[in-house]
């Protein structure tokens, strides 16, 4: 199974609509608390190349993009093989 961490903050609907994608596949994942400000957010900021924007999605630590990136990636039929669920 891939590893997957994902960048949220609290009342955020594209952290919630990712993560209910994320939870809908089955899949474990680590949450991160990245609230404005935080080491956490920095920690994702940089990671991402710069995006500061949540969620910010890694599977097996390649970024992924945010929620619209992970949906188009799931639309496209490439987010199943990258979760290592079989297709």
């Amino acid at each position: 199974m891939a590893e997957i961490e994902i960048y949220t903050q609290p009342f955020c609907p594209f952290c919630a609509r990712a993560l209910g994608l994320l939870t809908k596949k089955g899949v474990t994942f680590k949450e991160i608390d990245a609230q404005n400000g935080s080491p956490e957010r920095a920690e994702a900021a940089k990671r991402s190349g710069g995006r500061t924007s949540v969620p910010q999605i890694f599977i097996d630590g390649a970024h992924i993009g945010g929620c619209d990136d992970l949906m188009a990636l799931d639309r496209k039929g490439g987010l199943d093989p990258l979760l290592g669920l079989a297709a």
